[in-house]
């Protein structure tokens, strides 16, 4: 096995030999002509020439070797059905959803907007898109009408694929009225829409306009839909960054270089082989859920798990007892997942036979350390957090163990991975940082690896003044993260560089001060954000979760802990790292997907307004926070 510092250097300095060897990791119809064109930069062609498709390299190659093989398992504790689809039959009904977007008038490079629930159709639908050479488009089911109705004028589809409800909790969410408002409140208006029936909640029909996914796919059940071959550099979908405000910024991506980064990741990171089970619990509506419940294991050759459902919802085992069913070998979460698991019945880890799992993956915020020693604990194999963004498709930071083994140090998501230059600059210098310890913004140079966002959709000069040209002199993708690296090599993110508390001229990450305060052993979660201060500028405010609600029953109890916890910081980062109050509450806003809503927080502490709070999980959480801030 070679060493991983070789094998990175290699990516670099060897950078076209490298990637035309991780090229033959997926069928091609014409081999690229040119493995990586960089003569526009920032701009990056992959596999120039090429081309493949990537519904084939999911899909149809498998079936010579595994066309009775488990690919797609759906799993719905909302609705209690459970369907295992074999290649075989995976290649049927996408075929069948291909027939029917070609019916409704769907031409190679046309978008498809995708609104759905958790369910098999929308991997369906995801497939046939790329089949048919259409962009698909995924929007979070349940999103509002405002936030949708933005993201249709931006990818102007032909067709909007849909349902009548998700489920959450066991609460129907219709999807119907919300779409039908999006589309009256949209400049564009799509030529059709193509509605899944659940039998959740009744729909009216706009005639001429839907369409019912049944009885059209009746209509095609045999009909065969051949691979469009496109050129590597052809787009194969656009999907909107999360927390965007303002105009829509949708990230494009490629195809051939999306499936060879996919391909590659699941060799070398994920370890993942064919006839195995992947279970990732995100949703397709983020890029976790593109790149490794649909694209990612299926070009490997696995069987994906598709859920839908929360992680303690028939109970906390639920999760627990689908790895021990389905044999899953390779586990892909959240940390906010795992905390809310700390907080369950720790039997429910113990009742299930989870020997076939040999990797937890984490990410889509930063790990804390207690979290992460629990769950390695309970489980007993290795935690491997990693880092990345809807930008970059598959992971920046984390541990490639299928090249060589190394250990995961907690609270940190690992090292840069092949392909990835990335650098730590001094924001006021713009110098290059090399010594352990010190901050900076964790940079990338260019060219970007394969799978990395091609450009902001219709709109290069956007993803020009966004990501390349934060520091003055310097072309480098910023990730707006603040790290550290130690003299491993192991960065810590500290949080966004626009979550960096300034007091009194010291710039401190919000991160820090949660890993301080995390630690306290009755803290059960916690959301730091910087607040406005007429003396020092901006001073620190912790809101807390505590484990035992009997410790802040009263004013005086509440005072003590709080007394506490700020000893805590004080002993570990300073005084000058102490919040100036730390307020109790039950619940933390965050999105669906689980992000801390901590803008949204900061406006509230400074009496502003919150902005687009569309994604909240939970609107009584920010009311919560909002109440002990009344106006003055």
């Amino acid at each position: 096995m070679a060493s991983f510092a070789d094998f990175h250097a290699r990516s670099l300095n060897d950078r076209d030999a490298f990637w035309a060897e991780q090229a033959q990791l997926i069928d091609w119809q014409t081999p690229p002509q040119e493995i990586c064109d960089h003569s526009n930069p920032p701009f990056t062609r992959w596999f120039a020439g090429g081309t493949t498709n990537l519904c084939h390299n999911a899909v149809d190659r498998h079936l010579k070797d595994r066309a009775d093989q488990a690919a797609l398992i759906f799993v719905s504790t909302e609705t209690n059905q459970e369907v295992t689809y074999t290649f075989r039959q995976l290649h049927a009904e996408v075929q069948r959803v291909a027939a029917m977007l070609l019916e409704l008038g769907i031409k190679k490079g046309d978008r498809v907007l995708i609104y759905m629930p958790m369910i098999a159709e929308a991997a369906f639908a995801m497939l046939a898109c790329t089949r048919i050479g259409a962009l698909h488009s995924v929007v979070f089911g349940g999103f509002a009408s405002g936030s949708l109705a933005s993201r249709i004028d931006n990818a102007t589809p032909t067709v909007v694929i849909s349902a009548d409800a998700g489920s959450r909790s066991g609460k129907v969410v219709p999807y119907k009225p919300l779409l039908d408002e999006a589309i009256t409140l949209a400049k564009h208006k799509p030529s059709a829409v193509l509605l899944v029936d659940r039998g959740l909640s009744a729909m009216n029909l706009v005639e001429g306009r839907d369409h019912l996914y049944g009885p059209l796919r009746d209509k095609h059940l045999n009909t065969e839909v051949p691979c469009e071959w496109v050129d590597a550099t052809h787009p194969s979908y656009t999907l909107y960054t999360s927390g965007t405000t303002g105009k829509p910024k949708g990230v494009q991506r490629d195809t051939g270089g999306y499936a060879v980064a996919l391909a590659a990741s699941m060799k070398h990171i994920f370890q993942g082989n064919p006839g195995e089970t992947y279970f990732s619990t995100s949703d397709i509506g983020w890029v976790v859920g593109h790149s490794y419940i649909i694209y990612g294991p299926l070009i490997a050759g696995m069987a994906t798990i598709m859920y839908e459902g929360l992680p303690t919802r028939p109970d906390a085992g639920v999760w627990w007892n689908l790895v021990e069913k389905y044999k899953v070998t390779v586990m892909f979460s959240a940390p906010t997942a795992v905390r809310v698991l700390k907080k369950q019945d720790p039997a429910f880890l113990k009742k299930y036979d989870l020997s076939s799992l040999r990797a937890l993956f984490l990410a889509g915020e930063p790990l804390d350390e207690p979290t992460a020693e629990w769950i390695s604990e309970a489980l007993g194999v290795p935690i491997i957090d990693n880092y990345w963004q809807t930008e970059s498709g598959w992971p920046i930071l984390t541990i490639a163990n299928g090249i060589e083994k190394a250990p995961s140090k907690f609270g940190s998501p690992g090292i840069p991975m092949y392909g990835y230059n990335v650098k730590l600059i001094n924001e006021n210098t713009n110098e290059e940082m090399t010594e352990p310890g010190e901050k900076g913004v964790v940079v990338i140079e260019g060219p970007m690896p394969p799978g990395f966002m091609q450009t902001v959709w219709q709109d290069d000069k956007r993803f020009v003044d966004t990501y390349w040209s934060s520091i003055p002199g310097r072309m480098v993708y910023s990730t707006f993260d603040w790290a550290t690296r130690d003299k491993d090599g192991y960065f810590f993110i500290l949080g966004r560089t626009d979550d960096v508390i300034n007091v009194a001229g010291h710039r401190l990450g919000t991160r820090e001060i949660e890993e301080s305060i995390s630690s306290h052993p009755n803290v059960a979660e916690v959301a730091v954000v910087g607040v406005a201060d007429q003396l020092k500028g901006q001073v620190a405010m912790a809101f807390v979760i505590i484990k035992d609600p009997s410790k802040v029953a009263d004013d005086a109890a509440k005072l003590t802990l709080e007394g506490e916890i700020m000893k805590v910081v004080d002993s570990q980062l300073g005084a000058v790292a102490r919040p100036s109050r730390v307020r109790f509450v039950t619940a933390l806003p965050k999105t669906r997907s689980g992000k801390l809503l901590r803008r949204a927080i900061q406006a509230v502490c400074e009496q502003r307004d919150a902005g687009d709070l569309t994604t909240i999980e939970d609107p009584m959480a920010l009311k919560q926070i909002q109440d002990m801030f009344p106006p003055a």
